[in-house]
């Protein structure tokens, strides 16, 4: 919910987004709960943000969900909200 950053179900956090800025590189990246262990979360004040849990796709929606049932439909959103194309490539560098 505003002002938090990611994807929420209510109260818990489906999905965490992040930026880091620091000499003069940027990175980004998201981790979206799929099926995760959520008991880990049970630890730690998650995000540090006190009252507020953790969810994932699985607990949502009642069934299991694995990051090979979401990847290629993530993808492909992904292309059409950013009108981009993909590019894969074996080498990292």
């Amino acid at each position: 919910p505003p002002p938090f950053t990611g994807v929420w179900m209510g109260d818990s956090k489906l999905c965490a987004i992040g930026v880091h800025c620091g000499n003069h590189i940027t990175s980004h990246g998201l981790a979206l709960n799929c099926c995760t262990d959520l008991t880990w979360f049970d630890h730690i004040v998650p995000c540090g943000l006190e009252g507020k849990g953790v969810t994932s796709l699985s607990r949502e929606l009642g069934r299991h969900v694995t990051v090979d049932h979401v990847l290629q439909p993530f993808l492909d959103s992904f292309q059409e909200v950013f009108d981009c194309t993909l590019v894969f490539s074996e080498d990292p560098g």
